[in-house]
């Protein structure tokens, strides 16, 4: 199948990318209202961009109506900062929740039911409980194509790494992470690691196996085809 891009309208587009960029690194990232309102969403068009100053940077679609601008663009825009926290198991289902389109006074951390912790220098709250958070002031914002689409970039003033994970010579204990990621329109668990080469016998009796369900859902199931999936990235409540 050869898909000439230029016949896409963007829905179309959206799903060939979320479909073959994977797995995709969850920001999830917390902000605060210049009213003092905390927003929380997860981003996955996210990635790091540079080593010194480290930079994040985030690519934010508007709402499911194809207008409106998120509250995550529109509080990072107005106060220049803002949070990633790192998405684990414990905590997947509060993150899926907070991709729903809230209000913009809605409080998402109280509506997700998750505590904040104080950052020392940004104002926006990180998610109690993440191993790993990074404070962000925003660096510069990029518009994107014709559809309202913004890339933010953000350097990074202060990581925040639970101690255990933290081991000499400055390296983060990956494997003790239990990280999540994201997939088409659905999640993936980090829970194996190898290096190559690997066995011939390992390579053979993995080709073409599918990927394992943690839920109950058939095999050939995708979000996408229900009405909870919007192009935006947002979740409908």
């Amino acid at each position: 199948m050869i898909i000439d891009a230029s016949t896409l309208d963007a829905t179309s587009a959206y799903k060939l990318l979320i479909g073959s960029i994977l797995p995709r690194a969850i920001g999830w990232v917390s902000t605060l209202s210049p009213g003092g309102v905390a927003n929380l969403a997860p981003i996955s068009f996210f990635t790091a961009v540079g080593r010194l100053p480290p930079m994040v940077s985030l690519s934010l679609q508007p709402r499911s109506d194809g207008v409106t601008l998120k509250d995550t663009f529109t509080n990072i825009r107005d106060t220049g900062e803002f949070v990633t926290n790192l998405v684990t198991l414990p905590q997947a289902h509060h993150m899926h929740r907070s991709a729903f389109e809230f209000p913009s006074d809605v409080d998402e951390f109280e509506a997700v039911g998750l505590e904040k912790e104080a950052c020392q220098v940004v104002r926006a709250p990180r998610v109690k409980g993440a191993p790993i958070a990074m404070e962000c002031r925003l660096e510069r914002v990029i518009t994107i194509g014709d559809l309202g689409d913004h890339v933010v970039f953000g350097e990074v003033v202060r990581f925040h790494i639970r101690d255990d994970l933290y081991l000499d010579r400055g390296r983060i204990d990956t494997a003790a992470l239990a990280a999540v990621g994201r997939l088409a329109a659905e999640y993936s668990l980090v829970n194996n690691v190898f290096t190559t080469p690997l066995e011939s016998d390992l390579l053979a009796s993995l080709d073409g196996r599918r990927m394992a369900r943690l839920d109950a859902h058939a095999a050939d199931f995708s979000p996408i085809d229900t009405g909870s999936w919007s192009a935006s990235g947002s979740t409908a409540a």
